[in-house]
């Protein structure tokens, strides 16, 4: 009798391990188990065939904007998808990029350039591209550009411009002293030299005055504001963008900038298929929703997703 329970001992155990080698390389999964899956983590699981992707956003309704866009044109394509939404300012998220903390980033190429490189002088799309493609740390990687392009913009209202015959940022340099600009945080640390330098720009006073830049113009807080182009209060405050001749402002197209390791083929194809037909003048329109209408970032990119076939 001994024996007989022996052999059926060795029996059950000969199959817990024929069932432990089967789960993970045998295309019909576990003898023992009726249920089969992919291993963990396989690109062939059902809804992930483009791998993984974290995206992140800068500290402002745009840029949350398009990193909604991306990440439901990723999801649409079986990537998994996690936002991380108003992390901060370049500063802070593009070392998360670099280091792979985050998988994308919607970026500016002009602005990106600059933060690379502050001595560059490329000024219109192709040259800043060009200039970044020699710039970029070889953990990442810009894809295509769009045709939307907000770019920054020095900015005053409509009545200053009429009264101090105001037109250009080389006219500004005959009154700058006596007014108080405003912009994001870190405005003035990012352009308070090269305005010298080539305008000749001198404040009385600097102050961070946010995503309430357009706001505080009309209010009198302050003289003249970085106010981006596509916000829709330029309209709505009656502001007007001074002319930049120097093109001191280079090209600001919107496009994607990866960690290069962490991103698929899918994530690259789906997100230049984004950009190829984001226009500035669709962005100004999801802007003024987000803005006037209050509606929700999501909610506008899903919008703008279907209209175009990508959602």
């Amino acid at each position: 009798m001994r024996r007989k329970y022996g052999i059926a001992g060795v029996f059950v155990t000969a199959m817990l391990a024929l069932a432990a080698c089967g789960g993970g390389g045998s295309t019909g999964g576990n003898p023992l188990d009726t249920t089969s899956a992919a291993p963990t983590g396989s690109a062939s699981g059902a809804g992930d065939t483009g791998g993984k992707a974290v995206i992140g956003s800068f500290d402002f309704d745009e840029s949350v904007l398009l990193a909604s866009i991306y990440a439901q044109a990723l999801e649409a394509k079986g990537v998994q998808v996690e936002e991380k939404p108003r992390i901060g300012s370049r500063e802070v998220v593009y070392d998360q990029v670099k280091s792979g903390g985050l998988t994308i980033v919607p970026e500016y190429n002009g602005n990106l350039l600059a933060f690379i490189d502050p001595k560059a002088t490329a000024a219109t799309t192709d040259e800043v591209n060009t200039a970044l493609k020699e710039k970029l740390p070889a953990e990442l990687e810009a894809l295509d550009s769009s045709p939307a392009e907000d770019k920054d913009s020095l900015s005053i209202s409509k009545d200053a411009q009429t009264k101090q015959s105001l037109n250009t940022m080389e006219d500004l340099a005959k009154v700058s002293k006596d007014m108080v600009v405003g912009g994001p945080p870190e405005f003035k640390k990012r352009w308070e030299a090269r305005f010298k330098e080539v305008y000749g720009l001198e404040f009385k006073e600097w102050k961070p005055t946010g995503p309430t830049t357009s706001d505080a113009i009309k209010d009198g807080t302050i003289q003249v504001g970085n106010v981006f182009t596509t916000d829709p209060k330029m309209a709505a405050n009656n502001l007007v963008a001074l002319q930049d001749p120097k093109n001191i402002f280079p090209a600001q197209n919107v496009t994607p900038l990866l960690h290069k390791a962490s991103a698929s083929e899918t994530i690259r194809t789906t997100l230049n298929g984004v950009s190829a037909k984001l226009t500035t003048e669709s962005l100004l329109q999801m802007m003024q929703k987000i803005s006037v209408n209050k509606d929700e970032p999501a909610t506008v990119a899903k919008e703008w997703l279907t209209t175009n076939g990508l959602g």
